[in-house]
């Protein structure tokens, strides 16, 4: 993905509230809660395991699949949408706030 002029790089912890389905309703990023406001967009890729060289035992799980969700959110009802995209790394269970884009 092409940055562009109005996009904040961030790579920082979030927390990630879900459906029972598994879509996400809002996310806590520096003490706010911002509210999912459209159909998210969610898809993996794959991590360069020939560069992490990361070694794990026979069942370990999936050691190369990078869970990304885009999601447009706001403050309220009335407030501006931001576009903040979000990441798992393999193996992790935690959700990092890769950018934010108006």
């Amino acid at each position: 993905m092409t940055a562009v002029a109005n996009e904040t790089t961030l790579d920082v912890a979030v927390d990630v509230r879900f459906t029972p389905a598994g879509t996400p309703l809002a996310v806590r990023h520096e003490g706010r809660i911002w509210a999912v406001a459209a159909d998210p967009v969610h898809w993996f890729t794959r991590d360069s395991w020939w560069d992490t060289r990361r070694a794990a035992a026979v069942g370990s799980g999936d050691l190369v699949s990078i869970e990304y969700w885009r999601l447009q959110v706001r403050l309220g009802s009335n407030s501006t949408l931001r576009t903040f995209t979000l990441r798992r790394n393999p193996l992790s269970t935690q959700w990092l706030l890769e950018n934010i884009s108006d």
